[in-house]
């Protein structure tokens, strides 16, 4: 796996987001509830809701349960509160790890999330020890199949992207986050098919491992995954494609 080597990458290729379904509608919930009591329940003036709305409907979430977490977040509802926390550690190899989570109960989450690091040869470090090496992007990636590069790199430069370039068999559009949703819109209305499109941290540089490395750091990152407390983790660690598949 080159390039960005994002962990949502990983995920697409191995299929796990649809094996999860229950705990990926459990996480948009929470982002959804979370939006809307920081920002208000008018997904118009709101743009973290307006991206958590997006997601949700990207997954087939059912409108009932996108109003419902919406209303628990402004108040119109009783819901669960959860505190937002981001936090930093080493995978195998000396990779570099940001978690970011939501939870109700902030002991149970950092526990969690450090034994996890431990068992899989990692470790959770202070604040500030990785965060520095990713920044904070829109990504859209897209098969080559669908669009040529010249096509490609008219609309999104044009909507304000900040790159376009080649990752294997795809196409990757870098924006800055508040240019996103403009080159998201203008990709959809040249009707040009995209595999993601979400705002995330992308690592400044990789960390290759291979072997035993590498292997550990998938069971890592799907166990931070599966953690309920944990809303989404990134990785530096560039993976070989021959242990993703």
């Amino acid at each position: 796996m080159s390039g960005h080597s994002k962990w949502s990458t990983i995920k697409h290729k191995k299929g796990a987001a649809d094996a999860k379904r229950g705990k990926l509608f459990t996480k948009l919930i929470k982002e959804i509830t979370v939006a809307a009591r920081m920002g208000g329940g008018d997904i118009n003036a709101n743009p973290r809701l307006r991206t958590a709305i997006a997601a949700a409907k990207a997954e087939n979430m059912p409108k009932d349960n996108m109003e419902r977490a919406i209303k628990k977040g402004t108040g119109e509802l009783e819901g669960v509160s959860y505190e937002e926390t981001i936090y930093e550690g080493y995978g195998p190899g000396g990779a570099a790890v940001l978690v970011e989570s939501l939870t109700d109960n902030k002991n149970r989450a950092v526990a969690d999330i450090r034994h996890i690091f431990a068992k899989r040869g990692g470790n959770l470090g202070e604040n500030g020890c990785v965060a520095w090496m990713f920044d904070k992007k829109g990504y859209i990636n897209i098969e080559k199949a669908v669009t040529d590069e010249e096509t490609l790199m008219e609309v999104a430069l044009d909507a304000g992207a900040e790159d376009v370039r080649e990752d294997g068999d795809c196409f990757e559009i870098i924006t800055a986050p508040e240019d996103f949703e403009a080159v998201k819109a203008a990709i959809e209305n040249a009707e040009i098919p995209y595999l993601e499109a979400e705002v995330t941290m992308l690592p400044q540089t990789t960390a290759t491992l291979q072997g035993k490395e590498a292997e550990q750091m998938i069971l890592m990152m799907e166990a931070l995954d599966d953690c309920d407390d944990v809303q989404k983790v990134y990785t530096n660690a560039d993976i070989p494609d021959d242990m993703v598949g």
